[in-house]
């Protein structure tokens, strides 16, 4: 043990301790950018990019560094630990505040974007300030070429089982409220354990300030991490008009449902995905025109729809023999399934015995799956983001093409004809790119605005789409909305309420993301 607990190895297991939990703040910060600015890809890129950038500028500064390198090493750390520990606390607290307040903008970033950035840069710096200092400090215990390999390899070491931690511990069961505390206690205790074992080099008269300052530093994250959560649903119901009912961080996404009187609201990462006050202006000409189209579906695939709001109206047709449902988070499913807010809503959907659940990317199931299906429904989150994108594009749709019998359906959500019309032209053009003869759709959703689909057939024109969707008989189909009178006017539009080139237009393919783009340069403030 005391051979393990050298000078040497403590300084390395140090750097071990500051990679780990250095890289699973810069996680969190990226989760924490993507939850409250969007973009996932942009986010974590910025994120990560403005880490590396700050180690570079920690590394050049501690060439200034020449007195007391040991205590000022211990210094960094009990800092390194104050700011993983609260890095979401602080992002919370500051959405909170600035919730609702656009004038809090700077460049033209909102507020607490600017402090997650900063708090990144912040971190970084002082990860690029031990690795040097701790490099000089082993150099009485090593080698040159052996203290440099090993005092790297330590911290890149840490990096990875920091990414394994995150991935596989920290963000699917403490999530972003307990997982930061946790490393910054890592962070604390190693320090604690440099000024237990290198204590004869550190002068006297900062061996009690330093202890003292570690006692303080523990008391003060232990209090932080017993009231993260409190802290976190405050920053978190600020977010929001409506009392927060639930909310749980998956390893996917953050999901919150809030309550109105008696209706409820489905956010995912903060945006809004359905309200039980009007989800059937959505789902119901969403799933039942396209049914309509196929002469007695009987295998329907649904690909996203984890609520069961799809499944239940396409259960409304008797001829269905059998419905398969992918959604990647099964915390959605589940809430689905057991939740009796939502089993309510939708009748038990996915509880039903010709429903089948899977959890699994929709993208990667068509590359497997072997089956064909009369009907494909595709419900997919805005494409806000390159990954959500690729669900829309060009692949994925020649894949549902395979993937249907003859005369079979496609039809997916596609944002809104009116205030994001160049992204819904786009998905249009992409879907014909495919061989699908399309026709759009749209209606007024009262808690979501104007809002659109596309409809693709595999055999029929479009004119013979739209005059059959415009005929289709309801008799045998209980709606809550649709009706004949209805049917007509979700497939008529009026003129565009923005100029635009349509042939301009690019088709969205998985090398060439453009649907992204699309929809974040959207007329939302229209809305």
């Amino acid at each position: 043990m005391a051979s393990f607990l050298s000078k040497s190895n403590t300084l390395k297991l140090a750097l071990f301790a500051t990679g780990l939990s250095g890289i699973v703040a810069e996680y969190v910060l990226s989760t924490l950018a993507t939850y409250f600015l969007g973009n996932s890809v942009l986010q974590w890129t910025l994120t990560l990019s403005f880490m590396l950038f700050a180690m570079g500028l920690g590394s050049r500064y501690s060439k200034y560094i020449d007195k007391n390198l040991l205590e000022k090493f211990i210094w960094v750390e009990f800092t390194l630990s104050f700011l993983v520990s609260f890095c979401s606390i602080i992002a919370y607290g500051i959405s909170a505040y600035v919730s609702f307040k656009k004038h809090l903008l700077i460049f033209p970033l909102p507020l607490d974007g600017v402090v997650i950035y900063t708090t990144s840069i912040l971190i970084g710096f002082l990860i690029g300030l031990e690795i040097p200092l701790a490099t000089r400090l082993n150099d009485s215990f090593e080698s040159l070429k052996v203290n440099i390999s090993s005092v790297m390899e330590k911290d890149y070491f840490g990096s990875l089982f920091g990414g394994l931690f995150f991935a596989f511990v920290g963000l699917p069961f403490l999530g972003l409220t307990y997982t930061p505390f946790v490393l910054g206690f890592v962070n604390l205790f190693v320090a604690i354990l440099l000024l237990w074992r290198l204590d004869d080099i550190i002068h006297p008269k900062y061996v009690k300030t330093l202890k003292s300052a570690s006692i303080a530093l523990f008391a003060v994250i232990a209090i932080g991490m017993y009231y993260a959560k409190d802290v976190i649903n405050y920053g978190e119901q600020k977010l929001y008009k409506d009392q927060v009912v639930f909310q749980e961080q998956t390893a996917y996404q953050r999901i919150v449902v809030t309550q109105w009187k008696e209706d409820y609201w489905l956010y995912i990462n903060g945006h809004l995905q359905l309200s039980t006050f009007d989800e059937w202006l959505y789902h119901e000409p969403m799933a039942i025109p396209a049914m309509k189209l196929y002469n007695q579906p009987k295998n329907v695939l649904i690909l996203g729809g984890g609520d069961g709001c799809l499944a239940r109206e396409v259960l409304k047709f008797n001829s269905v023999e059998s419905i398969t449902l992918v959604d990647l988070d099964p915390a959605i499913t589940n809430l689905a399934i057991e939740h009796p807010i939502f089993r309510k809503l939708n009748n038990n959907s996915l509880s039903n015995p010709k429903v089948k659940v899977i959890n699994d990317d929709a993208f990667t199931f068509l590359e497997r799956d072997n089956n064909f299906y009369d009907v494909i429904l595709l419900d997919f989150p805005d494409p806000k983001s390159i990954e959500l994108g690729r669900l829309q594009s060009l692949e994925n749709y020649r894949q549902c093409y395979k993937h249907l019998r003859p005369h079979g359906i496609v039809v997916t959500q596609a944002g809104s004809p009116y205030y994001a019309t160049k992204a819904f032209y786009c998905i249009e053009k992409t879907m014909q790119a495919a061989d699908f003869n399309t026709v759009p759709l749209h209606n007024q959703i009262l808690t979501l605005g104007e809002w659109g689909w596309i409809v693709g057939g595999k055999d029929m024109s479009s004119d013979e789409m739209k005059s059959k969707i415009r005929h289709a008989n309801l008799d045998d189909i209980p709606t809550k909305w649709l009706n004949k009178e209805a049917l007509y006017s979700i497939s008529t539009f009026g003129k565009a309420l923005i100029d635009f080139d349509s042939t301009k237009v690019e088709i969205n393919t998985v090398h060439n993301p453009v649907l992204p783009t699309y929809y974040g340069k959207a007329n939302w403030d229209l809305f």
